[in-house]
């Protein structure tokens, strides 16, 4: 019976969302790579570096809530397949431009694109999949995110080297993408609710927003996600600039470090955190958030005592920061799969633009600008700290490096919402069973009032 829930081309079809995943988090991670060259071009302050991480996920985050709801409504493999072709041409022009203005104007654009891939994917892996397997298919279409890092951090700096340029590694990583475009219109799409045990009404629903948002569950969920993402963004904007100045290591060093660091650990943390949550979620039903949240703990400690430690070898950083960010990956194959337990089925892409709203706009959007801020005024501090009258790198690695304890602080929060969240899990999932379980009866109108 559960095998029959399951979608025959399921396997195909995600092997295709994760190659468009990879390609979507190695596009957005360029500019983090090669920051410092930018800056130095165009003599730009931390506080400028963090503004492009936050236009790009501000824009992300509103567009994601109208292209949502045209996944729930509309043909997911389209709206994925246009998003995509968008993303990597803008990639492309982004290694054209001549100005710190003009290329944030860009950038902008590129969110925009990407901003159309997460909800359709998200709600479609929902309906190719059964629920006893999600949270691995989850954890299969998450392994783009770090090898998608992975892959951007250790040949980005190769690329700027080889090229002599940081142009280059835009140019390239925009033809991939143009051709993965094509085979996105070709995927033959589900019926909405086809991995659901009951049957679920095809009827169009009314107040999509105030339904979701009236559960709980997923009310704790986008604060954890607001925290969590405001870490992993800010770690993913100012690692790489933050090892070249307090490490004093050269660009390509750094990156691939910082590959270790945000995309290494995420193979085994979503591979083997898939399964986990999945064997944990068989014996307690909130198992798979509880787990999430003592994950989150390790990785506040760990973080936090390599910071703490300063100027260690860089071999011990790299080591310790990345037993928590192996931890950290926890997160997704958890929260994700959480949400869809207490969303129906026809409200799941508009949940997922809600929640991408709420990580992005307030996470992902703050994590990068913040950080940047209070980079330039530790920097400054640390310059009248030492009389000095003139500002100088060292005094912004130094700045730099201090800022970056927002990172474990925010795990820290998000470990607070995902206890919260787990509390009030179990009554959400059984509310959203039983509602799957009367549409069929009580007709359209009693569900979409």
């Amino acid at each position: 019976m559960q095998n029959s829930k399951q979608a025959s081309n399921a396997w195909r079809i995600l092997f295709l969302l994760f190659l468009a995943n990879l390609f979507n988090f190695f596009d957005r991670t360029i500019p983090a790579i090669i920051i410092e060259p930018i800056r130095m071009e165009w003599s730009l302050s931390d506080f400028q570096i963090g503004i492009i991480g936050t236009a790009f996920t501000i824009v992300y985050a509103i567009a994601g809530l109208p292209l949502g709801r045209m996944a729930d409504n509309g043909s997911r493999a389209k709206l994925m397949g246009w998003g995509l072709a968008a993303w990597s041409g803008l990639t492309a022009v982004n290694g054209l431009v001549g100005s710190f203005w003009t290329f944030l104007l860009v950038r902008m654009g590129v969110g925009i694109g990407e901003a159309s891939y997460a909800p359709a994917a998200n709600s479609l892996i929902g309906d190719l999949f059964p629920a006893h397997r999600r949270a691995r298919a989850m954890g299969i279409f998450m392994l783009g995110l770090p090898l998608g890092l992975l892959l951007a951090f250790f040949t980005i700096g190769a690329m700027v080297k080889a090229f002599d340029s940081w142009r280059a590694p835009f140019f390239i990583a925009a033809v991939p993408g143009l051709l993965l475009a094509v085979f996105m219109f070709f995927i033959k799409e589900p019926k909405r609710g086809a991995a659901e045990t009951v049957q679920v009404s095809q009827e169009r629903v009314e107040r999509p927003v105030r339904r979701v948002l009236a559960i709980p569950t997923f009310l704790w969920l986008v604060l954890a996600g607001l925290t969590f993402n405001f870490a992993t963004y800010a770690c993913n904007s100012f690692m790489v600039p933050m090892l070249q100045r307090y490490f004093l290591l050269p660009l390509q060093e750094a990156a691939v470090a910082t590959g270790v660091i945000v995309g290494l650990t995420g193979l085994v943390g979503l591979t083997l955190g898939g399964w986990v949550a999945d064997k944990i979620h068989q014996r307690v039903a909130n198992g798979r958030l509880l787990f999430a949240a003592a994950s989150m703990v390790i990785s506040t400690l760990a973080t936090a005592w390599a910071l703490h430690a300063g100027r260690v070898e860089i071999g011990v950083f790299v080591a310790v920061f990345s037993v928590g960010w192996l931890f950290a990956y926890n997160f997704y194959t958890c929260v994700y799969t959480a949400i869809q337990d207490v969303v129906e089925p026809r409200l799941r892409a508009t949940a997922m633009a809600l929640f991408f709203a709420g990580l992005y706009l307030l996470g992902g959007g703050l994590g990068p600008v913040v950080v940047g801020a209070l980079s330039d005024h530790f920097a400054h501090t640390a310059m009248l700290a030492a009389g000095a009258e003139q500002m100088s790198e060292a005094f912004k690695a130094v700045g730099l490096h201090d800022a970056m304890y927002l990172i474990p602080g925010a795990l820290l929060l998000t470990m607070v919402f995902l206890v919260l969240a787990s509390r009030c899990f179990v009554r959400d999932a059984q509310r959203m069973k039983e509602g799957m379980s009367a549409a069929p009866v009580m007709g359209a109108r009693a569900v979409t009032a």
